[in-house]
């Protein structure tokens, strides 16, 4: 399992689709995940720390869950299947754990409640991760770079390759060109003051 961070929320610019892009902790690989409007406003709000006069729906399941005893130790987006992502929440609740299925959207507007680590498994990351090329800024799919260096792991069928495509022309549809500015110029910074601070030695 791979650890990510949520980068940012997108929206299409052909149908105004949303889509939540996690972001590789230690590498620069993204994840893009279809959600609706009303779970991408409850990921939205917590992420800008907005106030609300009542709890929403993730508000609620977080306090559910902690008046029952119970905490939430990460989530995991588990699987993709036929374009759909799927993922687990996972709780401790009287000394044991306990695995509970649930849509991304859900899951996450939940860990951001909590503030509990997010993973992703290999195997959904290598079928729909991407990567964005630094010299053109175009999108790359982590199938295509797969499929480049001869490692699909099995010959892909036209079903699958279909998919493949309507999916990298959905992604092209989104505005990614400061995909991971922000983090960059955090990681800018840190390096100049540490240039500064050697200086000063």
């Amino acid at each position: 399992m791979i650890e990510m961070t949520i980068d940012s929320i997108r929206v299409s610019l052909m149908n105004y689709q949303r889509v939540v892009i996690l972001k590789e902790k230690d590498a620069d690989r993204y994840l893009p995940i279809w959600i609706g409007p009303a779970e991408a406003d409850a990921i939205a709000v917590k992420l800008q720390d907005v106030s609300v006069p009542r709890p929403l729906t993730h508000d609620l399941l977080s306090k559910v869950i902690g008046d029952l005893g119970g905490s939430v130790s990460s989530i995991i987006v588990s699987d993709l299947q036929n374009d759909t992502f799927f993922a687990k929440i996972m709780l401790d609740a009287n000394g044991s754990s306990i695995t509970i299925d649930s849509r991304p959207s859900d899951a996450l507007a939940l860990a951001v409640r909590v503030n509990v680590p997010i993973f992703a498994e290999e195997s959904v990351l290598s079928k729909a991760a991407i990567f964005l090329d630094k010299e053109t800024g175009k999108t790359i799919t982590a199938a295509e770079t797969r499929l480049a260096e001869g490692r699909a792991g099995g010959k892909m069928d036209e079903e699958e390759i279909k998919r493949l495509s309507a999916f990298k022309d959905f992604i092209d549809t989104l505005d990614l060109s400061d995909l991971g500015k922000e983090e960059r110029s955090k990681r800018e910074g840190e390096d100049k003051d540490k240039e500064e601070g050697d200086s000063e030695k």
